[in-house]
């Protein structure tokens, strides 16, 4: 049953005013950029409120519209996105977000589907974003609002001003692109927060060789300076390369110190200086070693950080 067939037609202003936080949290997955998804919120809103009384009193679903009105502006954002990001400074990342964001990006009811919960924490990993960014807008919007948000490909069509039968092509053909990239990590939470926990040790041991054990041979890690704050202008590759990288942000930075944080619904690291965030850092672990390592640097993206 999709969303809007779940909400009720004669909703209130408070109902109303109830869907930003789900808005927000489906307009972070299509953005990538938590500044970007209250934009489109906050404007969608606008729009709402700008409406006469009786034109808000004649739609039938004001959630459903709300969704429309936020996943458009959304996909004008990632159209102009593409552009702006062929012009950014190295690699560019989503923006991280710490453990009280994210939960405010899930919203779900308590007795909700298990299977969904599942799926709706999986899609804010930031392993998840990252291979959004390999989709079309449009791809995008419908893989998500289908795949995650369980809406039909009708309501979808209409969202994206297309057929049924196009918008679950979009569906299809994002889906290739997901088994395109490799295989998801498969680490249940306490693994992955006792391989974190242990990369941190190392680091703060100095202790390469342990770092070089925590780090499959094969890792890749990705660091988003903006060209703001120093990072890597691309990917590091193998385990050599990438715990010398990390063991050089600490010979480099003075009083740097790590803290073991939630990014995005998983264990992370958050590299302090003067207690403000520096790095925020993301992985993906599989057999007990890291597979891939995110770290956003650049200021602009660490702003909802800056509480402990």
């Amino acid at each position: 049953m999709s969303y809007a067939e779940r909400t009720s037609a004669h909703e209130t202003p408070d109902a109303v005013e109830a869907e930003r936080r789900r808005l927000t949290g489906l307009c972070y997955r299509l953005t990538g950029s938590w500044a970007d998804a209250e934009d489109a919120v906050q404007e969608t809103y606008a729009r709402w409120f700008a409406l006469a009384p009786h034109d808000r009193d004649a739609i039938a679903v004001p959630a459903a519209w709300l969704t429309t009105v936020a996943s458009r502006l959304c996909l004008d954002l990632l159209r102009s996105a593409r552009v702006r990001r062929e012009q950014y400074v190295g690699e560019w990342l989503p923006e991280p977000v710490p453990e009280a964001v994210a939960r405010a990006a899930s919203p779900m009811d308590a007795g909700a589907d298990p299977a969904d919960r599942a799926i709706l924490d999986e899609s804010l990993s930031i392993a998840f974003l990252v291979l959004l960014e390999s989709m079309t807008p449009a791809e995008r919007v419908a893989f998500v609002l289908h795949d995650v948000f369980r809406y039909s490909f009708l309501e979808i069509g209409g969202i994206l001003d297309r057929t049924p039968a196009a918008a679950r092509q979009l569906a299809s053909s994002a889906r290739r692109r997901t088994r395109a990239t490799p295989p998801a990590a498969s680490a249940s939470a306490s693994e992955h927060s006792g391989v974190v926990r242990r990369l941190r040790l190392a680091w703060e041991a100095g202790d390469v060789a342990a770092l070089i054990g925590l780090l499959d041979p094969d890792v890749v890690m990705v660091a988003d300076g903006g060209g703001v704050a120093g990072a890597a202008m691309r990917p590091v590759r193998g385990a050599a390369a990438v715990a010398r990288y990390i063991i050089g942000i600490a010979e480099h930075t003075e009083e740097l110190t790590l803290v073991e944080r939630e990014v995005n619904g998983r264990a992370g690291l958050v590299a302090e200086r003067a207690g403000a965030p520096a790095t925020v850092a993301a992985f993906e672990v599989l057999g007990g070693r890291i597979v891939r390592a995110w770290a956003v640097r650049n200021p602009d993206k660490l702003r909802l950080w800056g509480a402990a």
